[in-house]
C-alpha cells in the first residue's frame, strides 16, 4: 500500500505514529510518555530510537523471541519511518537498543502494567466472569529459567536438581488473573526461593471490593487471610485437611461456619477468630481413587453462594496455570530461557513479557465480545500469530483511524 507523505505537527514525536498497532492501541503512546515522565527517563528530544518506543520494543520482544534485538527492532521501527517519510526502517544498532533499555528500566514497565491491565470483562456481557455479582480471579504463583549470568545468579538463584544444581538460573513470579479472560491484572517477580506469599502481597493491592478470589492450599494463615480480606474482596481458597476449623454451626448444604484463628492458644480461648465457611467434597480420579477438597470462603451465606456451586467454581482456578501456559509455550515458544543478562533487564523483560500477553488477551476480548463468543474458545494461538503478522504494519494507518 502506497502511504503519503505526512508532515509532523510541532512538538509532535515520532513514536506516536505506531498509534494504530495492537500494543498502542492498549497501552496509549499518550499514557506511556506520561509513565517515562513520572519516571523521568521520558526523551527530552526527537530520536531516531525514542523511550516511548522503546517501551513498545520491551514488548514486541516477547512477540517475536526467536528473532534477535535488531530485527525485532525493525518492526518496531515502521511506523517510525512512516513519521519521518522515510521509505525504509531507521537502523539501530543493538548497542543503541541496550543502551535505551537500560535507561528505561523496569519500574516504568511495571507502573505502565498498574495502569493500563483492567479487567476485561463485563456483567450483561460476560456473566460467566462473575459469581454471586462477584468478578472471578486466581491468584498463583510460577517460574522460569534466565540466562546463566554472575549477577543473575546473585539476584534470582538456582533451583536444585538430582545433580545439585539446575542447568539455569530461575526467577519467580506471581499474578493475578481475571479467570474468565486470562486477562493478567498485575504480577511481581522475584528471586526462586522467595515464599510465594511475598511474591503475591503487592497483588493484594489491585484486590478490590467485588471480586472473589481463587488460590491454592499456599494461602490459608490468619495473617494472609486477614490481609487478603481487607482489601475488600472475598476469597474462595483451599485448605489443608488436617487444619484445625471447629463446626460452629453446621448448614443444610452440607457446608459449615468456622473461625480461623490466628494460632492454637488463640483457638483455644475462643478469640481474635475469623468468620469463614467450610466445604469440603471429594472427586474420582482416572485411577479409581478421589481426590479430597476443603475450601475455606468468606462467602457464609449458602443461600446466594451454594456449597455445590463454589466447590464446582473453585476449580476455575486452574485458568491460570493456561495463563502460564500461554506465557511460556505460545510467547516464549523455543526460547524458553529470558534474553536479558541483568538482573533488572530481566524484571523489564519480565512486565514487557505480561504487558505483551494481556495486549493478546484484549485483542481476543474484542473477538469474544463482538461476536459474543467464549473467550475460552478463541485460540490464544492464532492470536499471538495474528499480532505478529500485523505489527509490522502498524505505521501504515494515520493515528487518528486507532
Amino acid at each position: 500500500m502506497a502511504r503519503t507523505k505526512t508532515s509532523l505537527g510541532a512538538g509532535a514525536r515520532l513514536s506516536d505514529f505506531l498509534s494504530a498497532s495492537l500494543l498502542a492501541r492498549v497501552f496509549p503512546a499518550d499514557l506511556v510518555n506520561r509513565v517515562l515522565d513520572a519516571h523521568g527517563c521520558n526523551s527530552q528530544r526527537i530520536r531516531s530510537f525514542p523511550a516511548v518506543a522503546g517501551v513498545y520494543y520491551c514488548m514486541a520482544l516477547n512477540l517475536y523471541p526467536e528473532a534477535a534485538y535488531e530485527e525485532v527492532f525493525a518492526v518496531v521501527a515502521q511506523g517510525l519511518a512512516w513519521a519521518e517519510g522515510k521509505p525504509s526502517s531507521t537502523t539501530v544498532h543493538k548497542s543503541s537498543v541496550s543502551e535505551l533499555r537500560r535507561k528505561i528500566g523496569a519500574t516504568p514497565l511495571r507502573d505502565l502494567m498498574h495502569r493500563a491491565c483492567l479487567p476485561l470483562a463485563r456483567p450483561q456481557a460476560h456473566p460467566d466472569a462473575f459469581f454471586a455479582g462477584c468478578r472471578v480471579v486466581a491468584i498463583d504463583g510460577s517460574n522460569f529459567d534466565i540466562p546463566d549470568e554472575v549477577d543473575n545468579v546473585a539476584q534470582f538463584g538456582y533451583p536444585g536438581s538430582r545433580t545439585g544444581q539446575a542447568g539455569y538460573p530461575q526467577a519467580q513470579c506471581a499474578v493475578l488473573v481475571e479467570c474468565a479472560t486470562h486477562a493478567i491484572l498485575d504480577a511481581n517477580i522475584g528471586p526462586y526461593r522467595a515464599p510465594e506469599w511475598e511474591l503475591c502481597l503487592p497483588l493484594l493491592a489491585s484486590l478490590k471490593p467485588g471480586m472473589l478470589c481463587l488460590a491454592d492450599r499456599g494461602f490459608r494463615g490468619h495473617a494472609q487471610w486477614c490481609a487478603a480480606r481487607a482489601s475488600g474482596a472475598d476469597l474462595l481458597w483451599r485448605c489443608a485437611s488436617n487444619q484445625i476449623l471447629p463446626v460452629l454451626q453446621p448448614l443444610a448444604d452440607g457446608s459449615w461456619l468456622s473461625a480461623l484463628y490466628p494460632n492454637d492458644r488463640a483457638r483455644r480461648r475462643g478469640v481474635d477468630g475469623v468468620p469463614v465457611r467450610i466445604i469440603e467434597y471429594t472427586l474420582p480420579q482416572h485411577s479409581g481413587s478421589t481426590a479430597s477438597y476443603r475450601l475455606m470462603t468468606s462467602l457464609l451465606d449458602p443461600e446466594s453462594a451454594p456449597a455445590l456451586s463454589l466447590a464446582a467454581l473453585y476449580h476455575e482456578r486452574w485458568q491460570v496455570e493456561s495463563v502460564f501456559d500461554e506465557l511460556k509455550t505460545h510467547l516464549l515458544r523455543q526460547r524458553r530461557v529470558f534474553r536479558s543478562k541483568t538482573p533488572e533487564l530481566v524484571r523489564q523483560e519480565f512486565y514487557g513479557w505480561v504487558l505483551a500477553h494481556y495486549a493478546v488477551r484484549w485483542l481476543m476480548h474484542q473477538a469474544a465480545s463482538e461476536y459474543r463468543q467464549s473467550h475460552h474458545a478463541l485460540s490464544f494461538t492464532a492470536h499471538v500469530q495474528l499480532v505478529r503478522r500485523t505489527q509490522p504494519q502498524s505505521g501504515a494507518f494515520p493515528p487518528s483511524a486507532a
